[in-house]
């Protein structure tokens, strides 16, 4: 998921060099790049990074993308979406090989996270790839505490859309689909709503994390709040065009 960068509000961090390792191709749009970075110190799930690229020119470019593996993970990986006329996303799903280094900063933010002494339930929503900074907390209760009950709302334009389709299949998770159906679909085809919500969510129990797109992440959170979630316990990560 990529998200504007805001500059110069990371000033103590500095920028280090990573090795890519592997890129896996998860929808046609979408690609995993998976991170050597050898002075990482380490992150909570849910935090993201910045990318910044540099042109022989000396041109540079900067994205902010979530972290997908968990914080267990022996390797750094991020996902994106390449996004039409954009100026990061392109090279990093289209250009990018195995081999080369990525410069990159963080990890950032410390509201939209999750640890297990945090607890439960645990109710992800994610819209399109808000699903990336999910998957970090899915794979960090898996390792870490697996006793907290978790359940995952994905919503997806399409089956073929869904990132990390088939390791979420060992998840608990529910999928609504909003533009194309396969043949004897039997799950939600329509946008997240309040019934949606109740039918899926832990009573209003526990902690609720909701990623996506700035209005589908306004209409979940209200509508958790709606069904019995207390608004602290809401938390939110919300993205918009960038320019990629």
């Amino acid at each position: 998921m990529a998200r504007a960068a805001v500059l110069g509000r990371l000033a103590p961090i500095r920028w280090q060099l990573a090795d890519v390792r592997e890129l896996i191709d998860e929808t046609p749009r979408v690609k995993t790049i998976v991170l050597d970075a050898p002075e990482w110190a380490g992150h909570r799930a849910g935090q993201h990074v910045d990318v910044r690229l540099t042109a022989e020119d000396g041109y540079m470019a900067q994205r902010s993308y979530s972290i997908a593996s968990a914080p267990e993970d022996e390797l750094l990986s991020i996902t994106v979406e390449c996004l039409e006329d954009g100026e990061v996303s392109p090279y990093l799903t289209e250009e990018l090989r195995v081999g080369d280094k990525l410069e990159l900063r963080g990890p950032i933010g410390g509201y939209f996270v999750w640890e297990t002494e945090l607890g439960g339930p645990l109710l992800l929503v994610g819209g399109g790839s808000g699903v990336v900074p999910l998957r970090s907390m899915l794979r960090h209760r898996a390792t870490a505490g697996p006793d907290v009950p978790s359940r995952l709302l994905y919503s997806a334009r399409s089956l073929d859309d869904v990132i990390y389709r088939e390791e979420l299949g060992a998840v608990d998770v529910v999928y609504t689909l909003t533009r194309e159906r396969p043949d004897g679909w039997t799950g939600y085809s329509r946008r997240v709503d309040a019934d949606m919500l109740r039918e899926v969510s832990f009573g209003g129990a526990g902690l609720a994390y909701v990623c996506g797109p700035t209005r589908f992440v306004e209409s979940v959170a209200d509508a958790l709040v709606g069904i019995g979630y207390a608004p602290d316990n809401v938390r939110t990560e919300r993205f918009g065009p960038t320019g990629g």
